[in-house]
Parts: C-alpha cells; structure tokens; sequence
C-alpha cells in the first residue's frame, strides 16, 4: 500500500493489490470521549473472490475478473457507459450540468478545503472531490471525446479493468453532500460526477450496493417500502403507534390512512415506523391539532418516502417517483408533503420535476413550512419552558444545501426552544451528518467504521462545539437532526461511543421537540436514555 503523499493517477491505475488505507491512530481527536474503530482486517479469501483494491472497504462486493477476456469487457462496457453519459438521449436529466464539469475546472482545490472526508482523512489524497473528478475527465477527454493529444494537454490515464474497478468504489467514497460544489468559484459539481459514475456502474454493470438496490428500492417496488413492510402492516403498526402513544401522551388521535380528496398526503420514510415511532405520532398529534385535512396512503410505495434510486440509479429513481405521483392521484389530493426524510425531498421535487409526466404532476412541497405556519400560526397550545434545555440543529444536505429549506425549521426552534444554538457553520454551509448517499443504511465491509472514523467525524466535532459549554453529564442536550438517514447516522455515532449516557445527548426529529411543547399533550414527550 502506498502512502497519501505518494496517489498519483499512474499508481491509481497501476498498483497492484490494496492502493491505500487511512492510520485511524492518527486522526484528530474530538473533545470528548469517542474512540477511533480498527478497520477489520480484509481476508484472503475475501480478496480471491471481490476486487479489494481501493482501501479498507468495500462497498460494491466487484467480482475478480477470471479471465483476460472478463477484464477486457470491463473496460469496454465502462466506455459504453460513458459515451451514454455524455449523449442527450440517454441522459438529458443531467447532460448539461455535467458537460460544464468536464470543460471548466480551474483545479484551485477550493472543493477539497470544503469536504469533511478530506479533512478529516488528513487531508488523504485519494478523498480530495477533485481527485475522482480528475481521472473521470481524463478518461472521457482521452478515451471517449478523443480529443487531439488529450494525454498532452490534460495528463495522460491509464485505462484498466484496475482503474474502472478502484473508479467504481472511489465513487463511494462521496456523500454527495455537494459542499464542494457550492464552493466552486466556476460551479463545477464534483458530487454530481460521484452520482453519474454511481449510476452507469449501477445501469451498465449491475454494481451497486444492495442496502440501496436489493433491499431498497426493489424491495419498495414489490412490496411498498424500503422497510419490508407490505401496507397490511404499515397499517397494523401505525394503528400500533396511534394507540401506545394516545395512552401515553394522553391525547387521543387516529391516523387516516386513503381518505379521498384529502388536501394532503403526508408521505413518511417507513423506516420511521420501525425505528422511531415517535416521529409518525407526532406528525399525527400535530396535523390532528392543527385541523388539518390529510391522509396516508397505503398505495405501492404511497406510505414510504425513500426512494434511494436518487442515490445511484436513474432508472430505479423514475420508478419510485412514479408510484408516489401515482399515490397521490389515485386519492386525489391536492398536494404531497414530505415528512422528515432529507433525500426524500431531494427525490420528490428535484428529480420527480425532471420524469414525471405532466397528468402525473401534482404539487410536492417540504413538511417544514407548513410545520412553521402551524406554530407560528398559534393552532397549537405551546409551552416552550417544556424544551428549556440545550438544542442544536443538523441541517440535512439535500433539505438544506440542496432545496434552500433554512429558514422554517429555525423559526420554529427559535419559537419552542428557549437554548436553542447554532452549530458552526450552519445553514447552507453546514457539514454532512457522514451517512448521507446511503451509507446510514450500511454496516458491512468496514463501512461501519468508516462512517464512524472518517465521514461523520467532521459532525462529531460539530456537535461538540455546538454544546461546548455543556459536554458533561450534568445537562440534558438533544441534536434536533429532521431527516431519517441523518437520524440513523448520528444514533450510530452516539451509541458506539456511549455519548447518550456518558453525555446525556438525545437526538430526534423536529415535530419531537413541537409535541414535547404542547400543553395538550402529557409532559415528557421526549425521553432520555435513564428514563
């Protein structure tokens, strides 16, 4: 293995064996007690059977080509893909955005001063956005536009079955969290070639990960929801939910589930019905209080939010979209609002705008400023003595960075959370949770530890500034984090390192803090861990 200072494209194409790995002894500690995770050592059995040729983890599980034969066909079948990436049939979604990315890069790196992975890597070359960017217009400058003496005036790249292989998990290596490219003094969108390289390895070869494909969006599509739950049950468990928290709560409430011409559908991540009931309660009490006309769906698809397609496939990605537009028409309601799922919005209204078709269009808008009107609106009875202890906010990347929904979610904690503070940076500027793009789903192949060691440390240090004035046992602190995938992330984070007790931090969704303020609800909405 070589070391940081020593990538270079030729080595990247070249090396064989393992290019490189990350010392976690050496990365920059926190200021609190949070372990760095040894990676599990990669077997020799492991590495006769999935090209193990990146660094410590493995994403996609690439077979080992056996043959010649194979190793060429990769190569080819990688350029097929590319000439379908760059030609307006095929990809007139994206075409435009990522032609600019190929012709105008500056290389100044102000991307990689933006990336949390690098940074928190140690500034490790092969995790510099522009690293990958710069071997994909290589290729395509060489290899597929063939332009004049293309190694000469851009840099000549070897292309391999080693360089597609390492292309394909590097890609993987990005939470497409776009920070880099909102920096880009030319706009140059290094999270979309992680996207586009993600999805031609995904439509050209059937490499991705089965968290997304197998078990997320095919499972979605045969069943209803990513959570393998069919709408029989999606059904049970919320009439579940309905009832442990009417008794607990003391406020009686009942989801409706397919009411025709309701104003809105309300479309949950599923995965909330399992892991945090309380959110699916809480929208309810809310939109109960609120004398709201709405519904669930129990339509393929209609009561699961998740479509993660968007975070690798475009064709998966018109699918899901297509059933929840689908949802929506079938009970004829007037719009769609998306509860607390980051990507979700992402894939509702960014991607869904470019496939749906026009008698599939309906109105799709975020849950957050609906949720602000309702509070500041005073339909609820709201006591703000009862969140009077420190509150910080993630702000989720395709919510935030993305969509440009900032300011709702602040009115509203300014309103009901009298210790409310800001991380630094926050806003647009805010850093990925570290398991967006999917990984939050991930636990595999040291996935788990890199999440851990390397792309949610940067928010680790986030969070610990944010409470820096109270770190210790003595004060009770929630990171309000109003995304599923962010939500799963930063459990992760707290728990391995036993942050819930040893700090007393809880962490939860934004509609827990507004039903914890409601005086017709019982007191004690949000527990702790010593409750």
């Amino acid at each position: 293995m070589i070391q940081s200072q020593d990538l270079s494209f030729k080595r990247f194409s070249s090396e064989e064996g393992q290019l490189c790995t990350v010392d976690v002894n050496a990365l920059r500690p926190l200021p609190m007690d949070y372990e760095a995770l040894p990676w599990k050592v990669i077997t020799d059995e492991q590495k006769k059977q999935y090209c193990c040729l990146l660094d410590d983890i493995n994403v996609l599980l690439i077979p080992v080509p056996q043959t010649v034969a194979e190793e060429e066909e990769i190569v080819n079948r990688f350029l097929d893909g590319m000439r379908k990436l760059f030609s307006s049939e095929n990809n007139w979604t994206s075409l435009a955005m990522l032609d600019t990315s190929m012709d105008y890069c500056a290389q100044c790196n102000s991307c990689s001063d933006a990336c949390h992975l690098y940074e928190m890597s140690g500034e490790h070359e092969m995790y510099r956005p522009n690293f990958r960017s710069e071997i994909f217009r290589r290729i395509y400058k060489q290899y597929v536009k063939k332009e004049p003496l293309a190694k000469w005036r851009y840099g000549d790249m070897e292309l391999n079955w080693k360089t597609v292989v390492r292309l394909a998990e590097l890609a993987y290596r990005c939470n497409l969290c776009r920070r880099c490219t909102q920096v880009c003094p030319i706009g140059i969108d290094n999270g979309l070639i992680a996207r586009e390289l993600r999805k031609l390895f995904s439509q050209e070869f059937g490499w991705n990960p089965r968290e997304l494909h197998e078990k997320g969006t095919r499972l979605q599509l045969e069943l209803g929801s990513s959570a393998g739950m069919n709408a029989s049950v999606a059904k049970e468990t919320v009439e579940f939910i309905d009832e442990e928290f009417s008794e607990m709560t003391g406020y009686t409430f009942k989801t409706p589930w397919d009411v025709p011409n309701a104003d809105i559908l309300l479309i949950h991540n599923a995965g909330e019905m399992l892991a945090w009931p309380d959110n699916i309660a809480a929208f309810s009490i809310i939109f109960e209080a609120a004398g709201l006309s709405w519904t669930l769906s129990s339509e393929i698809a209609g009561y699961d939010s998740v479509n993660y397609g968007a975070f690798y496939d475009d064709v998966q990605a018109a699918r899901v979209a297509i059933r929840h537009a689908e949802a929506a028409r079938k009970l004829g309601v007037k719009k769609i609002v998306i509860g607390e799922c980051g990507h979700a919005h992402k894939a509702l209204t960014v991607i869904a705008d470019r496939i749906l078709p026009k008698d599939l269009s309906i109105p799709r808008e975020s849950c957050f400023p609906l949720l602000r009107d309702i509070v500041l609106g005073g339909r609820l009875k709201l006591d703000p003595g009862r969140n009077d202890f420190p509150v910080t906010l993630h702000d989720p990347c395709n919510l935030v960075r993305l969509m440009g929904v900032v300011k709702p979610q602040r009115d509203i904690l300014h309103a009901i959370a009298p210790q409310f503070r800001e991380m630094a940076p926050h806003g647009v500027e805010n850093y990925c949770c570290g398991g967006g793009s999917g990984f939050a789903i991930m636990t595999r192949s040291n996935i788990s530890e890199w999440r851990m060691n390397l792309s949610g440390r940067k928010k680790m240090e986030q969070i610990c500034g944010a409470f820096k004035d109270c770190l210790g046992p003595e004060t009770r602190k929630y990171v309000c984090a109003p995304c599923s995938n962010c939500k799963g992330q930063i459990r992760e984070m707290l728990r391995e390192n036993g942050l819930l007790q040893k700090n007393r931090m809880q962490y939860g969704g934004l509609v827990e803090l507004i039903v914890n303020a409601m005086t017709d609800v019982a007191s004690g909405f949000i527990k702790w861990e010593e409750e």
